[in-house]
């Protein structure tokens, strides 16, 4: 297919509205917009029980944000063989750290494997639960320690220079001490973050060749929320995990992950979103910091390997999407859901994240279920919500302890620790 010459581009661009190319940071700015419904049918049928949202109304949304935003998600593989590559005491000898290699074989016969690490308190009396999610920098960013193998190799410019370089995202000596175990894997090994990684990543499993790849019907997201299912598989064989007791989360792009982890593995009885923003937890109708648009055409554009192909037109118009995301938190009832913004996150959109939210308690309130009772956000560092929860951090895009404390004391409430 030939390039569009310099003047077709501006002809393309230029019917266009003009705010789809622009980052809007003005709330007076934000045009009113109708949400589509969330309890009512694509062929008009009124959703009153969550027996009815369940038969009719969840199985054709989810199946619009499989065909138009994440894809299908890959399927398990043929086999799997778990590798154990380390295990220590760590942490003050409060906690067993292992380091396992997880090892697949799919229907190309091709092999493909990724690490994963994990921490489980070392003098819990019974199982515990745990915390699944991903990582940016590697599993030997999360901790200082100079044993622990690299990993994220396929997607790290400077792995040498990340060792413990993220151990602020990951306080687990806190994490430990309220009784969690905590697993986590570099999402890089499971798709490299970047428009190629397809041949390094886990679909290798299932196609023989993707030079070509299937971007159509998968996604980078969906392969790392495949990563997250695969953990969990291995975790709930072990003694020492209560697997009924399993909490996804995630950051930016992988609090997007989480998010449509948490709505297809219903093993997960609580999803902590973390800054998701556009593509995740943000209403993209606001039109306020990042945009579909962005995501999907300008700079290096990641929403080309994020998303399917088939959101692009959706994104120069989002207002024609048959979903908005807080169709995609309410896919997640009646699992307890906790979402965060952060005060300077202007380009997540809080606002935005913080009405996905609370419209999402339409669902949640069918079953009964404790939501977010206003329109008007928390002011920031006080929670809000039940089973469908809210908080607003002080500060930048970023992870941090101040999360994971509510993160934990949500966990506490909804796995009835306390």
């Amino acid at each position: 297919m030939k390039k569009l010459s310099l003047l077709a581009a501006a002809l393309f661009c230029s019917v266009l509205p003009a705010v789809e190319n622009e980052v809007n940071y003005d709330e007076s700015a934000v045009k009113p917009y109708t949400l589509p419904a969330l309890l009512e049918c694509k062929d008009g049928r009124k959703i009153t029980t969550a027996a009815e949202w369940e038969k009719f109304r969840r199985p054709e949304i989810l199946a619009d944000y499989t065909r138009i935003m994440y894809g299908e998600l890959p399927a398990k593989a043929d086999d799997v063989v778990y590798e154990l590559l380390s295990e220590t005491e760590v942490l003050d000898n409060t906690a067993i750290r292992r380091e396992l290699r997880l090892v697949f074989t799919g229907k190309t016969k091709n092999r493909f494997f990724f690490d994963m690490i994990y921490y489980i308190p070392k003098n819990a009396k019974g199982k515990v639960p745990v915390f699944i999610g991903l990582n940016f920098k590697g599993n030997h960013s999360i901790e200082a320690d100079p044993t622990i193998c690299f990993s994220g190799l396929n997607g790290l410019d400077d792995p040498l220079n990340e060792r413990g370089k993220r151990s602020y995202r990951f306080p687990l000596k806190t994490i430990i001490s309220r009784g969690y175990a905590i697993a986590t894997a570099c999402y890089h090994d499971l798709f490299p973050d970047r428009a190629d990684g397809w041949s390094q990543s886990c679909y290798k499993l299932f196609y023989d060749q993707l030079k070509n790849p299937p971007h159509e019907k998968h996604t980078a997201i969906g392969a790392w929320s495949w990563g997250i299912s695969r953990m969990l598989d291995y975790l709930e064989k072990l003694p020492e995990i209560d697997a009924s007791r399993a909490a996804v989360f995630g950051h930016s792009r992988l609090g997007k992950t989480a998010l449509w982890t948490g709505v297809n593995d219903t093993r997960f009885k609580l999803v902590c979103v973390n800054d998701a923003g556009e593509g995740g937890s943000a209403l993209a109708r606001r039109n306020f910091g990042e945009t579909l648009y962005s995501m999907c055409f300008l700079r290096r554009a990641p929403g080309s390997w994020w998303f399917t192909s088939n959101l692009k037109p959706f994104a120069k118009a989002p207002h024609t999407l048959p979903f908005d995301q807080h169709m995609l938190m309410a896919l997640a009832a009646p699992r307890s859901l906790a979402v965060h913004s952060a005060t300077e996150d202007l380009w997540a959109d809080p606002k935005g994240e913080y009405l996905s939210a609370y419209h999402a308690g339409e669902v949640y309130k069918l079953y009964g279920k404790s939501v977010l009772t206003s329109e008007n956000m928390p002011a920031p560092e006080t929670p809000a919500g039940g089973d469908v929860s809210y908080f607003l951090r002080t500060g930048k895009h970023d992870l941090l302890t101040a999360d994971w404390l509510h993160y934990l004391d949500v966990a506490d409430k909804t796995f009835k620790r306390k």
